[in-house]
């Protein structure tokens, strides 16, 4: 199943944020470009190394709420 969604719901639930900071780690990150709405998103190296305490904890609540409201269908795509 393939369910194609906008860069900016992705970004909306916290998940972008979630990926970039695991990809700092490795010094890379998403780069998503917005002018009007989503213009492009590309991978690129970089020198920071994570979020700051603001971002960090919005991305916390983001992530949260997403699975809180998606949780019961995540469970069972798992299993199928």
């Amino acid at each position: 199943m393939v369910n194609e969604k906008s860069w900016k719901e992705f970004a909306d639930s916290g998940l972008l944020w979630f990926v970039n900071q695991l990809l700092h780690t490795f010094g890379w990150a998403l780069v998503v470009e917005v002018n009007d709405g989503i213009r492009r998103c590309y991978p690129a190296r970089v020198k920071f190394r994570g979020f700051d305490n603001e971002n960090n904890a919005k991305g916390y609540i983001l992530v949260s709420e997403y699975l809180k409201e998606n949780i019961d269908d995540i469970l069972k795509e798992s299993k199928e």
